[in-house]
């Protein structure tokens, strides 16, 4: 019995030293699959996951990403309320993306989920440019605030697994290239180089640093600090990312034989895209043509209500003007007679009836889907106003807050009775190339509210601007918190979507100096109207437009 039961608890402490050593084992095997919290994403997934695994880990990526592009609009990239905020929604939907200190089985995971959940969305947002635009911009921006966090250490390894061969010098090279590297950096004192990790990369790599002289250069080699060497990180990342969702867009068409798989993915790349104006049944009733003028002074976000002006004062706008506010109104609820009502009446003062419905009535019912092609077009969103055709001389679409020089754009918030203080405040945030954060203050300031009473409202498209207005006039500000947080389940078009420009990370961004100067959108000189013939577009069907440029 004494040998039969020591032989047995041998046996029992071996098996138990041999499952510790399997689990030690398959520790390390998952540590080899994700060896940083930060990843490249060069590597898919090969593992086989259930379908509702799938789309929870989808929902809940979009969920950071809509999080990630909210906090980027609202507050200034960079900054430390930028931070607290972005660590905050992290840590609470993305606890991998902060830095922390746990075990590795702890982590597994969530490095796991951010692997996959990566992959996923790839598929979705691959298959047009809207959405690689939108989804590139989010990843972007989470990449670079994760690389942020992380430690030396943590970079140098990252960077050597992903053969980013960026070295960080020796304290003993910082010591003696000291007085350098103080010379060449704008604002940084001994003291501080000395606390800030610097890197040797290959100048050519480093261009832009180069060429604004914000580095030190030797035998081929640009001394990079650590706050800019994530920005030659993130440009490796955008490469990187550009291609590989080139590639899986081709990959995408041999999804169709799976008919499980295909519907999903259509359908969360529509789940962050805001609500649908195409089809739009307001939610403030319906309009009337004799209120429009009162809406346009109460309601309307500016620049429709430049374009309404406009129309009112020139009795036409040109093409492009034609289709952003054409195509506003039918977001707002007018039928399409109405449309062709309201259209008619303005511009057969200024030609016959023939004339109206040969060269517009059609374009109108095109727009409305029962012509041509019969698509139904969507109200254009305010980043495809933002990026849209550069207005020229007689035209009034665009955005205002983009497209008009600063001295005009105050003239006319002025002249709307916006106070001097909430002139310059919106100039301040145009002069930062922050135009969605200038209309909701435009938004605040003429509706006479704080920014807490709108419930952190988020201005993506001037039909929302409109229903908002509607909807605290006449419910007050609970609607438009009520309205804010039904965004997040609504989907939209997703031609209309693309990501903020002049808030994601290598978008380019105009000086001062290129800012479209227009006094045609601002402040027209007494006399000068819109010569219908200036249009190129006027006489074409909506089909032969189409094909000379995309208007849709």
């Amino acid at each position: 019995m004494e040998i039969g039961g020591k032989n047995k608890r041998e046996r029992m402490s071996h098996d138990g030293r041999r499952s510790r050593h399997h689990k030690r084992l398959a520790s390390d095997e998952r540590n080899k699959d994700y060896a940083h919290r930060l990843q490249f994403y060069s590597i898919p997934p090969t593992e086989n996951i259930a379908l509702s695994e799938f789309e929870e880990m989808a929902v809940n990526r979009l969920k950071v990403l809509k999080q990630v592009e909210n906090i980027g609009i609202k507050f200034v990239k960079g900054r430390d309320e930028y931070k607290d905020i972005m660590e905050k929604e992290l840590r609470r939907l993305m606890p991998i993306a902060v830095s922390q200190h746990h075990k590795d089985e702890d982590d597994y995971q969530e490095k796991r989920k951010d692997h996959i959940s990566h992959f996923i969305l790839r598929l979705a947002y691959c298959r047009s440019e809207d959405l690689r635009r939108w989804f590139m911009a989010q990843e972007l921006d989470l990449f670079r605030f994760r690389f942020l966090q992380e430690s030396k250490e943590s970079i140098t390894a990252f960077l050597r697994d992903n053969n980013l061969h960026y070295e960080p010098i020796s304290k003993d090279e910082k010591d003696d290239k000291l007085n350098q590297l103080v010379k060449s950096s704008y604002s940084m004192t001994a003291s501080m180089v000395q606390m800030t990790d610097f890197y040797k990369v290959p100048f050519i790599e480093a261009l832009d640093l180069v060429k604004g002289r914000k580095v030190y250069l030797e035998r081929g080699y640009a001394y990079v600090p650590h706050s800019d060497l994530v920005s030659i990180v993130v440009s490796a990342f955008r490469a990187h990312l550009s291609h590989a969702l080139a590639l899986t867009a081709r990959a995408v068409p041999s999804l169709e034989e799976d008919n499980r798989l295909l519907p999903m993915l259509s359908n969360i790349s529509r789940q962050y895209l805001g609500e649908d104006y195409s089809n739009k049944n307001t939610k403030t009733g319906s309009i009337a043509l004799e209120d429009i003028d009162n809406h346009a002074k109460n309601s309307y976000p500016l620049c429709m209500r430049q374009l309404h002006s406009a129309l009112r004062e020139d009795h036409h706008l040109k093409h492009g003007g034609r289709q952003q506010y054409g195509l506003f109104l039918k977001g707002i609820g007018l039928t399409l007679d109405q449309a062709l009502k309201f259209w008619r009446q303005e511009f057969t003062k200024k030609m016959d009836s023939d004339k109206f419905e040969k060269q517009h009535a059609y374009n109108i019912r095109h727009n409305f889907g029962k012509e041509g092609k019969r698509v139904n077009y969507t109200p254009y969103s305010c980043m495809k106003i933002i990026m849209g055709t550069q207005p020229g001389p007689g035209d009034h679409h665009g955005c205002p807050f983009r497209h008009t020089d600063i001295k005009l754009l105050k003239q006319r918030l002025a002249s709307y009775k916006v106070p001097t203080q909430g002139v310059e405040q919106i100039a301040d945030l145009v002069k930062g190339f922050h135009y969605q954060l200038a209309c909701t203050k435009y938004f605040e300031i003429t509706h006479d509210i704080g920014k807490d009473e709108v419930g952190g409202l988020s201005l993506q498209h001037p039909n929302q601007y409109f229903d908002a207005s509607r909807e605290l006039r006449g419910g007050g500000p609970k609607d438009i918190k009520e309205s804010k947080h039904s965004q997040g389940n609504s989907s939209y078009n997703s031609s209309q979507r693309s990501t903020q420009p002049s808030q994601a990370y290598g978008a380019s961004t105009p000086s001062d100096s290129q800012r479209s100067t227009q006094p045609s959108q601002m402040t027209r000189p007494s006399g000068n109207t819109t010569s219908m013939e200036e249009d190129p577009f006027d006489g074409l069907t909506q089909e032969e437009i189409d094909a000379a440029m995309d208007t849709s």
